[in-house]
């Protein structure tokens, strides 16, 4: 089978880690991978953040854990760093563009043996002052909103599970 094809039918979330950092390679190939996402009208909307400081890190994860209404949980698994993907929210494709950003960085990784999840609540995570604080010291405009977090790093073997089987109506050929 071809070797992007097995990339994509191989990838699961992970939901455990080991705290060793992924190498400065490995990120710099997730992230390039994140660029390389279409985007609607070739704009390139959205912004990229990757936090490996285990300080903003935390906070991070402590806005997203508020975000789901349970400040004590640890939604981020461990995982020792977190991408985290902006829209832009003048453009009528930005939340479409970040979600294809998202999807390249979640197969990059598995592309290049680090794990990963797709993690939700960035949008109400930086609509708070602390986030809207953080997005200012990082640059990040107004106009753009948390479209998604990727944890990354390697993940502990209880943190992944096998696939689950496709339902018999996914597709539909016509």
């Amino acid at each position: 089978m071809n070797e992007a094809l097995q990339n994509l039918l191989t990838r699961r979330s992970c939901r455990a880690y080991k705290q060793e950092q992924i190498t400065k390679e490995q990120l710099s190939a997730i992230l390039e991978a994140g660029t390389y996402a279409p985007t609607g009208m070739g704009r390139q909307s959205p912004l990229i953040v990757a936090i490996q400081s285990p300080e903003v890190l935390s906070r991070v994860e402590r806005l997203n854990a508020a975000a789901m209404g349970n400040p004590d949980a640890h939604p981020f698994y461990g995982a020792p760093t977190v991408v985290v993907v902006f829209e832009n929210a003048d453009s009528p494709l930005g939340k479409s563009d970040a979600n294809l950003v998202l999807g390249n960085l979640l197969n990059a990784a598995n592309a290049v043996g680090v794990d990963s999840c797709y993690i939700w609540r960035a949008k109400e995570a930086f609509e708070t002052e602390e986030g809207k604080a953080l997005k200012a010291a990082w640059g990040i405009p107004e106009n753009y909103i948390g479209a998604g977090n990727v944890i990354l790093g390697y993940g502990l073997s209880e943190g992944k599970r096998p696939a689950a089987p496709r339902k018999a109506d996914y597709i539909k050929i016509i």
